[in-house]
C-alpha cells in the first residue's frame, strides 16, 4: 500500500515540472509551439497522455498555438491541436519545438527543439 503522502508528493512533482516546462518554453515568447511525437517510445503507439497534455494545456491557456506531428495518428486534431501531416511543414510553423528525445529528423532546427535529452540517449 502506498502512503498517500508520497502519492501527493509525486503528484505536486509532476505538477511542478509541468509548469516548469511550459514557463520556460514561454519565456522564449513563441508563436506557434509543435509537439514532435507523441509516442513514448520508437516503433511504439503508447502515446505520453499526460505529461504533454498539461504542458500543452498551459501553453494554450497563454494564447500560443501548440500544433503537433505524429505520423501514427491520423486524426486532424489532438487534444484540441491540430496535427500537421508534413514534418517540413511543422517545422517551418514552430518556433520552439517540444521533443521527449533527440532526433536525426530535427537536426536542421535544432536550436528551436526543447527536450530533456541532451545527450540523445534519453
Amino acid at each position: 500500500d502506498v502512503p498517500q503522502n508520497l502519492i501527493s508528493a509525486i503528484v505536486s512533482a509532476n505538477t511542478t515540472r509541468k509548469d516548469f516546462v511550459a514557463d520556460d518554453i514561454l519565456r522564449r515568447q513563441p508563436r506557434t509551439v509543435g509537439v514532435y511525437r507523441l509516442v513514448m517510445k520508437e516503433g511504439s503507439d503508447n502515446f505520453r497522455m499526460s505529461s504533454i497534455q498539461g504542458v500543452m494545456k498551459r501553453i494554450k491557456a497563454k494564447g500560443v498555438e501548440v500544433v503537433i506531428y505524429e505520423p501514427t495518428l491520423e486524426d486532424e486534431a489532438f487534444f484540441g491541436s491540430e496535427v500537421v501531416p508534413e514534418l517540413d511543414d511543422f517545422k517551418k510553423r514552430c518556433d520552439v519545438i517540444i521533443a521527449n528525445r533527440r532526433a536525426e529528423e530535427l537536426e536542421d532546427v535544432e536550436d528551436r527543439v526543447y527536450t530533456r535529452d541532451i545527450y540523445g540517449r534519453d
